[in-house]
């Protein structure tokens, strides 16, 4: 099973491009959106259909923000969204794809915002992610997290990290929570194939960034321990345009 993640930054605007034209050729199985910053019916409805796909939406309140979907080959068991708390879900950031042998996440995990401001509410959403999942394994289900963390867990996965320790995105204090998650059963799978490689999945529109390969690691995969072994590889596709992100494909049998 092929599954790709990629951030965006706006449904309308890469569709528009023609950014999709990649997905009839790779063909993952299951393709999470996040920032889409649509809602379905604001969208013609070739917009809304991608080949060979069945699509689920969960768009913000707010228009013309924040926002995930999920394109899908094979039917889930069950679909689901939000964390089960107000205040976070009404910005639409997560949808649950149960399979039979794994619980899918597909999440736009909040950014800390300008002077950090909504750093509490960041790491308030990282708290109720973790609590959920740790219910999920104590009952012995597998889960694979993926989408955009906006946090760069350590200094190998942005190229500029000492400018960035005061910024968020790199703060200790949300750094700190993708070691609990690894302290919780999961594993990122990307460093654990990869434990020296430096690689990027985002990239500032500013100062050629891209050009010059400035960048972050943003975008993940935690599965469950258990899972690993089924894992065959996580691919970076950092030369697909459309956003400031690039989509990440996670195979696993």
């Amino acid at each position: 099973m092929k599954i790709t993640t990629w951030n965006v930054n706006g449904y309308r605007a890469v569709f528009g491009k023609q950014g999709f034209a990649w997905v009839e050729e790779y063909q993952p199985d299951a393709l999470c959106l996040q920032e889409i910053k649509v809602r379905p019916d604001q969208l013609k409805e070739d917009q809304r259909q991608l080949p060979g796909y069945q699509a689920y939406w969960n768009p913000a309140d707010r228009p013309g923000y924040s926002g995930t979907a999920v394109f899908y080959k094979n039917e889930p068991i069950e679909i689901s969204t939000g964390l089960g708390i107000e205040i976070f879900d009404t910005e639409g950031r997560v949808i649950r794809l149960k399979y039979p042998d794994f619980y899918l996440y597909n999440i736009y995990f909040p950014n800390g915002g300008e002077e950090n401001l909504r750093v509490p509410f960041k790491l308030d959403f990282y708290a109720r992610l973790l609590e959920i999942c740790d219910a999920l394994h104590e009952s012995g289900e597998n889960i694979i997290i993926t989408g955009d963390f906006n946090t760069a867990h350590k200094e190998i996965d942005l190229a500029r990290p000492k400018e960035n320790e005061k910024n968020t995105g790199f703060l200790p204090e949300e750094r700190v929570w993708i070691d609990k998650f690894l302290e919780h059963g999961f594993i990122d799978v990307y460093r654990q194939l990869y434990p020296s490689r430096q690689a990027y999945t985002w990239w500032t529109y500013r100062m050629n960034a891209r050009a010059k390969n400035i960048g972050w690691r943003l975008d993940y995969y935690l599965i469950s321990e258990s899972l690993m072994s089924r894992v065959r590889d996580v691919q970076i596709h950092d030369d697909i345009m459309g956003s400031d992100h690039c989509p990440v494909t996670l195979e696993i049998h």
